[in-house]
């Protein structure tokens, strides 16, 4: 996965500098590795070794890469050039050429950009390249149609808009398509699923051009499709003034003293100015609109009072959202739009108090000083009876709490209160509240482009795509930064995102004069109380990308109530995000504050935390264990236990969900142990973890974890936990067909295990060696180890470990054609497996019976035994191993003749293995199918298989598999009539079971 990431991130700004940074965070997605650096180099090297011309098509430039392309080795580039070369011509007005030149663009398309590549940087860039695609193909059909070209276009059209149904500029060229083909009915059938879809998906009727293009077909004058517009905005509503009763004599008089003193004149407007530039957020401004619109009733009838709440982290956008609505509502409200300031989260102020703010009010709505009273009591009533006869909008922003702007609230119910605030002020009654998060992917790449211009966001668009990445689409960074690219126009997105990707100085990068993200968020971290604010600090610490609970707890040190009251308390400051019920995240920037909140005062108490947490880990991964893999061997941590809570792990399901949702930052657990020193935690950690991540197919993060622990036990000097270490590094250089190097290891661990008399870690080495001897096809080695750990186990008394041992003797006796044997080994494996209640390893067990039988061509038997397999495997494994039960039911039921059910069978067998992350199941697989379309006479595909099947093996010493390729090859090349061929396909395979010593008349199957 490494270096095709690596290549991808080159190939995707090809002929540009792309710094190692930028390389990193496109190979991983989350927490990089502390071993980054150097894993990205072995990739550009093997890269080099493997692409021709290797060390001029990657050059190092600088602290970076950059990839080196001649015309015609990139598509992309070769389509980029290829729009370009057709705005020249259309600027030229040579319209036919430009139509040529985007035709042989598009023809360069042949599915998404680096498909299956995947990562959130690779994922962006192949977004906006797919976004150029969409553009450019608008062009050129609506060229086309300019053309005199219509029912040819049709087909196309429909299935791009199938592929992009809300994108209304193809849904109008379509509609122009067919209606120029006189299929007229069909066009205006197609707006109207358009305005269906619309209105389900988003809320929103088709956009005014879409919708005008629809009233021109009706009356037969269609010119051309046009492009999407946004919706028309909402009507405001209206609400008439009104007599108030009730009010008290003394009100009165001061109202009649304001009313003499205040002559007719414009209605007072304090509201900010509205941003000129201002974009984005159209869903939640809909919303509250609709909202607003909702709460006002009929002339004469009664209304309610309406307030309407924002709230949302710093810095995401509230001020300009309730400033930009309350400008979309004064004509609703012609009496007035008042705004005030009530410092809640200000720098350097303290928050208004309620008096003062209504003070403030009742000289914006014209009230002579001297009418105001003293006290807050009188100035309430007045403001109150002012407001009973109009209607006006209120904005108090950045309110502090639900005191501070109650008193201020209209009593009238033809005013509207709009509130803004950091934390949701629930105590607020009556409040309509709106969480603002951050920007959605649209609306950010339409604010960069509405504050940089759309030329230069062009010009760079994967870059722009980053950097509102890196701004963790948060509207205050994001226009820090345009601020910025925008006073520096020498700058470039691309110098401006690598500035960013540095997280030690990235909030730096994110200040601009008196404005500032830390800034910011350390208004909300400051209003908090010290016992908050060191919650803060320390869950910061948590390696996984989402916190629970219990962790929070250990972190803590608290009970996990308390935890919870605690992370819901940040929740509510927006300081924290939740993704899921119970589940806690960080915005990237405000993990990015909080990280730089840590310095040499807060080392003590980080260590004690990431212990409690370790050891949490460590206890609820036992626990998990014991449930899942029963009958493994106990072994002591050395370690207290774990005082604290536990996650109520009871049964099987519960403890696979528990796994599986924190097995990311578990394993990020172990690289965070030993980056504190707790290397005895890191070890003990990864011994547990091994047996989810092998059981679920996570082979390469089982070796990495692997070859940590190793390092670990190595620092410690401890020899059992390096013996368990270099065991489990064994099975995991297995798993991934690294069969030479897990001997290396499974032979140092067995060595060490003897030396302690440590049986157990030795009898599950020689397991472990048998089996990569047997994959190297050095059989007669093999087998020694093999039962040396079988008489170990039983001596004693291992029947999880025996079972899997006999399984791994069933599968070398089998290749090595001693069927009978293979057959007697099977079934002892299948009664252990039964007796202790592990149907996944019966499911392999039982497999290796029906090669057994296959071998003794017992088809009905291995039929047999197959269909308990997959009934066994019907709710999920290891894809690995259900594919290779899948191809040999296909090749089973070839042989009993049933062609319907085979092809059945190796169709999802082909589409597992290829997801299945380990070598040696892909050859298996190729081989048996490759067999299987032999039988069909489909010798093309038998040889691809094959073939493929002999590359995969060759490359990982797989030597088995590797001879039985070449013996699917040498007969289906016979069967071609390339004699030659298969005489020298047959001479090599005869080679190498010569080497392993398998029998000439076992040497096909």
């Amino acid at each position: 996965m490494i270096p095709e990431r690596v290549l991808a991130a080159l190939l995707l700004e090809a002929g540009k500098r792309v710094s190692v940074s930028h390389i990193i965070a496109a190979v991983w997605e989350g927490e990089p590795p502390a071993t980054a650096l150097h894993q990205i180099h072995k990739a550009i090297a093997r890269l080099r070794k493997h692409i021709p011309g290797g060390g001029e098509v990657i050059v190092t430039e600088g602290p970076g890469y950059r990839a080196v392309l001649t015309v015609g080795q990139l598509d992309l580039l070769e389509f980029q050039d290829g729009v370009h070369e057709a705005d020249r011509a259309l600027a030229e007005g040579r319209r036919e050429d430009a139509v040529a030149l985007l035709r042989s663009a598009l023809a360069l398309w042949r599915g998404p950009v680096m498909s299956g590549t995947g990562g959130p940087v690779i994922n962006t860039a192949a977004l906006s390249w797919e976004d150029r695609r969409i553009v450019a193909a608008e062009l050129f059909f609506g060229l086309r149609l300019d053309l005199g070209e219509a029912g040819e276009l049709v087909a196309d059209l429909r299935d791009l808009v199938t592929r992009h149904p809300l994108r209304e500029s193809l849904r109008g060229r379509l509609m122009v398509a067919l209606h120029h083909s006189g299929r007229r009915a069909e066009a205006l059938d197609e707006y109207r699923q358009a305005r269906e879809l619309l209105v389900e998906e988003l809320g929103i009727d088709p956009g005014p051009k879409l919708a005008q293009l629809y009233e021109d077909m009706l009356h037969d004058s269609v010119q051309s499709a046009p492009p999407s517009s946004p919706p028309a905005p909402v009507t405001a509503p209206t609400a008439p003034a009104g007599p108030a009763d009730g009010v008290d004599p003394a009100s009165a008089e001061r109202v009649g003293a304001v009313e003499h003193a205040s002559p007719a004149v414009r209605p007072p407007c304090s509201l900010p100015h509205d941003l000129a530039d201002f974009s984005g957020r159209e869903d939640v401004l809909r919303t509250i609109l609709a909202s607003v619109h909702a709460g006002s009733g009929d002339e004469g009838h009664e209304r309610r009072v309406r307030i309407v709440g924002l709230d949302g982290m710093g810095g995401s956008g509230k001020t300009s959202l309730a400033v930009h609505v309350a400008h979309r509502l004064t004509d609703a409200f012609p009496d007035g739009q008042l705004h005030v300031d009530m410092h809640g989260y200000t720098p350097g102020d303290a928050p208004l108090k309620p008096a003062k703010a209504l003070e403030t009010l009742l000289r914006t709505l014209g009230t002579p000083v001297d009418a105001i009273p003293d006290d807050l009591e009188g100035r309430v009533v007045l403001w109150r009876t002012l407001l009973q006869k109009k209607r006006i909008l209120l904005l108090l922003d950045n309110a502090l709490d639900a005191a501070q702007i109650r008193p201020l609230l209209p009593a009238a119910p033809c005013c509207l209160a709009i509130v803004t605030s950091r934390a949701r002020l629930i105590d607020l009654d009556g409040a309509e509240w709106f969480s603002i998060g951050v920007m959605s992917p649209g609306d950010s790449a339409r604010f960069v482009a509405a504050t940089l211009g759309e030329a230069r966001v062009r010009a760079e668009p994967e870059a722009a795509a980053e950097l509102v990445r890196l701004c963790g689409a948060l509207p205050l960074a994001l226009r820090i930064t345009t601020a910025r690219l925008n006073y520096r126009p020498q700058w470039t997105l691309r110098y401006l995102v690598d500035r960013l990707r540095d997280e030690s100085h990235r909030m730096e990068e994110l200040t601009s004069g008196d404005r500032s993200v830390a800034a910011t968020l350390r208004l909300s971290y400051k209003a908090m109380t010290e016992l908050y604010r060191a919650a803060f600090r320390i869950l910061v610490i948590h390696p996984s990308p989402h916190i629970d609970v219990h962790s929070a707890a250990a972190l803590l040190h608290t009970s996990v109530r308390d935890a919870e009251s605690i992370l819901e308390l940040l929740l509510d400051m927006h300081l924290l995000q939740q993704p899921d019920l119970g589940l806690y995240t960080f915005h990237d920037l405000v993990r990015s504050f909080a990280r730089s909140l840590r310095g040499p005062s807060t080392q003590q108490d980080e260590e004690a935390a990431v212990e409690r947490l370790l050891d949490y880990s460590i206890m609820a991964t036992e626990t998990a264990c014991d449930i899942l893999y029963p009958g493994r061997k106990y072994r002591p941590t050395g370690l207290p236990a774990y005082p604290g809570e536990l996650p109520a792990l009871k049964e099987t399901d519960d403890a696979t969900r528990w796994f599986d949702r924190e097995r990311v930052g578990l394993a990020a657990g172990v690289d965070l142990g030993v980056r504190f020193r707790f290397d005895r935690h890191a070890v003990c950690l990864t011994r547990n973890l091994v047996f989810q991540l092998n059981a679920g197919g996570h082979f390469e993060e089982f070796r990495e974890l692997s070859r940590t622990a190793v390092d670990a036990a190595r620092r410690l000097g401890d020899l059992p936990l390096l013996s368990v270490s270099l065991s489990n590094l064994g099975v995991a250089y297995w798993k991934l067909g690294q069969f030479e190097e897990g001997v290396e290891v499974a032979m140092e661990g067995r060595e060490v295990a003897a030396a302690l008399g440590d049986r157990h870690t030795e009898a599950h080495s020689d397991s472990t060696i048998g089996l990569l001897m047997t994959m190297l096809g050095r059989y007669s080695e093999a087998l020694p180890a093999l039962e040396r750990a079988i008489e170990l186990e039983r001596e004693l008394d291992s029947p999880r470990a025996e079972g899997e041992t006999l399984s791994n003797l069933s599968t070398l006796l089998e290749q090595w054609g001693r069927y009978p044997e293979a057959e007697e080994a099977a079934r002892r494996a299948i009664a252990i497996d039964r007796r202790l209640g592990l149907p996944d390893k019966e499911v392999m067990a039982t497999t290796d019976l029906a090669f057994a039988l296959l071998g003794m061509e017992r088809y009905e038997e291995a039929a047999a035994s197959l269909a308990r397999a997959r009934t066994l495997c019907a709710e999920g494994g290891p894809p690995g191993d259900v594919a290779l039960v899948l191809a040999l039911s296909a090749e089973v039921a070839e042989l009993l003749g049933r062609p319907e059910e085979a092809l059945a069978h190796a169709e999802r067998a082909l589409m597992l293995a290829q997801s299945s992350g380990t070598p040696i199941r892909w050859a298996k697989v190729d081989n048996i199918l490759g067999r299987l379309f032999l039988r069909r006479g489909a010798y093309d595909s038998a040889m691809e298989l094959h073939e493929r099947a002999h590359r995969t093996a060759s490359a990982i010493g797989y030597r088995g598999e590797e001879a039985y390729a070449l013996c699917g090859m040498a007969t289906t090349a016979s069967r071609q009539g390339d004699a030659a061929a298969a005489a020298r396909h047959r001479a090599a395979a005869d080679s190498l079971f010569a080497l392993m010593e398998v029998p000439d008349e076992r040497r096909s199957r």
